[in-house]
């Protein structure tokens, strides 16, 4: 043993080696629980740093929505897309998920509907609990004057494929209408 001090305690019988040993490890613990690495200051810094962001796009957001709204083109966007707004067929049966707000919400469309929603023809505008289809174009307005009415938005980024070189996978196509 390293200690002379525990040395002479285990001569005198006044502890055990299983203490001895269980003390070691208890210091061995704490020492390790005590290590700073500087992940948690880092993690905090990151967060503090997200937070700042997400308010700054919330103050942008709104001082865009108050400036439409008193130059009266959010009333006129509403309109638009309730006039444009495309409605499904009574047969429409398959299910096109998409999130909004953090929730996954469903709309029924037909084969049509589904291949231009996927090409990037359509898109989707959620207004006052209710979901419309309309155009592209259209939901791109909507996305620069009031973005959190978008459900969903194609987007050029979302179709582009991140191709490896060494992918053993890059013979097999990954079909882009799974359900889900």
């Amino acid at each position: 043993m390293a200690n002379p001090f525990q040395e002479q305690l285990l001569k005198a019988g006044l502890v055990s080696k299983q203490k001895v040993r269980d003390t070691k490890t208890q210091k061995r613990r704490d020492k390790k629980a005590k290590v700073d690495d500087g992940s948690e200051a880092l993690k905090k810094e990151i967060a503090a740093k997200k937070l700042a962001q997400i308010e700054k796009d919330k103050q942008l957001n709104e001082q865009r929505f108050n400036e439409a709204s008193e130059k009266g083109l959010v009333r006129g966007l509403v309109t638009e897309f309730k006039k444009f707004a495309i409605t499904p067929s009574k047969e429409a049966d398959i299910k096109f998920n998409f999130t909004f707000e953090k929730k996954i919400y469903s709309l029924y469309v037909d084969k049509k509907m589904q291949s231009e929603l996927l090409k990037g023809h359509l898109g989707i505008v959620r207004h006052e609990d209710i979901s419309y289809l309309v155009p592209h174009k259209l939901v791109e307005r909507v996305n620069l004057l009031v973005p959190t009415w978008v459900g969903y938005l194609w987007a050029q980024e979302d179709n582009v494929e991140a191709v490896e070189e060494d992918d053993p996978y890059a013979d097999y196509v990954i079909p882009d209408d799974l359900m889900w």
